[in-house]
Order: C-alpha cells, then structure tokens, then sequence
C-alpha cells in the first residue's frame, strides 16, 4: 500500500512540475514581449540619455528575473541555494566568471547581481521573445570579435558587472569543461578585478542536451557560491596571445579542481 501511494505521489509531483516548467518558461517568454512593448517605451519617455536608460532597462530585467526564480521555487520546479547573494549583490566593477551547466544561470546571475552587462549570443538577438530585452538592455553580441572586447572594456569602465561564461556555451553532461580564449582575453586586456562564481546543478536538467520537457525525475537543486583563490592576471613581458592562452588554461584548470571539490 505504501509503495502504491509512494508511485502516485511521485508520477503527480513529475506531472506538476512539468507543468509548472511549461507555464513558467511561456511567462518568461510572454514576460519578455511585455516588457518590451510596454515597460522600456515607457521608460524611453521618461528617462533622459541612452546609459540612464539602458541602466533603467537593466534594474527592470534584474527584478523581473528575481520574480521569475521566485516563482520557479515556488512551483517547487528547484530548490535554489544563492549562499553568497550578499556578496554578489555588492559587486561593481566586475568581472564574473562562471561555469555554465544549465538554461537559467544567466537569468539566476542577473537576478543577483546589480547593473549587470552580459555577453550574448548573436543569434538570440532575433529571438523574437528576448530580443527587446537584450537590446534595451544594450547586453554585448558576440558575433565580432574585435567589437566584443571594446563593448565589454566600454561597460567594465561605466562601473558595470560584466558576466561571461568562459566555455562559451553550456557544458555537455559528463564532460570536463572546456574554455574557450575570449574571457582570458577580455581579463588580461581590460584588467579589472575577477569575480568566479561555482554553479552546480542535482539533478542536471535544462543542459545543452536536453529540452526543457525533459524534466528530471525529482525536483532539481540549484546551488551558486563565490570560489576563492582565483588565478592572478600574470604582468610578464611576453606576446599578449601567449598570455591569453595561459590565462585561459590556468582558469580552465581552476574551475576543474573547484568542481572536483564541490561536487
């Protein structure tokens, strides 16, 4: 009997959260149409100069993304462990560098950390639901290289956080992580203080191998904390590419040994 209640307990929890997942991602989508038709004209008229207004734009994302969090953990979709919150809502001026297992870990970093400019790709920005919010935003396109740096040296010296995923994409499920140069590079050549921050996902869900239905079989823990003892930016005279290249296996290396240790 009590493996028989067990069983139904566990197939409606599966069927409410995948409900709720669906629910939750079409509001976020609808959520993002709504904000740009409405909320940043709004603001547009209101607010004087291109930076006050993307700085506008910015604070409404980081709020609306704090409501749509609440709202996953309220649907009981995951349980979130945001132990260093206070920290990271202090930042300015930084660079925060993150691995990057699941769909959400951008919107849970912009729903911490305030004023924050990210890097993203340049095929979302004809994604006709989040388009509007990354251009209002002004978040960084990588799709020119050369552009890229001067975007993120341009926003770093406005005061602005700058979060980047130094894989470049999400992690396949059961491989190491892999860097790719573009945040070395942007570390070395803008030399502003560094920020790394751990993300770890139980069950893993929302992968780069998965769709959104492919829910797990229990609700997922999603777990961010502040990492210590961060690689120094080296001052050595040497070819700024060799540089790069070592930085970026120095952090690749850095995040391995802290995902050995916190697994």
């Amino acid at each position: 009997m009590f493996k028989a209640l067990n069983y139904v307990y566990k197939a409606l929890n599966y069927l409410w959260r995948l409900f709720a997942t669906a629910t939750c991602f079409s509001l976020f989508g609808v959520g993002g149409l709504i904000l740009t038709v409405l909320v940043f004209p709004l603001q547009k008229l209101c607010i004087r100069g291109e930076q006050a207004q993307k700085r506008a734009a910015r604070k409404t994302v980081h709020y609306s993304f704090r409501l749509f969090i609440a709202t996953m953990a309220f649907t009981r979709i995951f349980a979130f462990d945001l132990r260093d919150r206070a920290t990271l809502a202090q930042l300015q001026g930084q660079l925060v560098l993150a691995n990057h297992p699941s769909l959400i870990d951008v919107v849970v970093l912009l729903s911490i950390i305030p004023n924050a400019d990210c890097v993203v790709k340049a095929h979302l920005f004809s994604n006709p639901f989040i388009r509007g919010v990354i251009k209002n935003a002004g978040y960084i396109s990588n799709a020119d290289p050369e552009a890229l740096l001067d975007a993120c040296k341009s926003s770093l010296d406005q005061g602005n956080n700058l979060i980047i995923f130094p894989e470049g994409t999400r992690t396949v499920p059961g491989k190491e992580v892999v860097f790719q140069r573009g945040a070395a590079n942007i570390a070395l050549r803008c030399q502003v203080p560094i920020t790394t921050v751990l993300i770890n996902v139980t069950p893993s869900t929302l992968t780069k191998a998965e769709s959104w239905y492919q829910i797990p079989s229990e609700k997922a823990k999603f777990m961010l904390q502040l990492t210590r003892n961060v690689p120094s930016i080296s001052t050595a005279a040497t070819p700024m590419s060799k540089q790069v290249r070592h930085y970026c296996r120095e952090l690749e290396s850095y995040f391995k040994q802290e995902l050995q240790i916190h697994d």
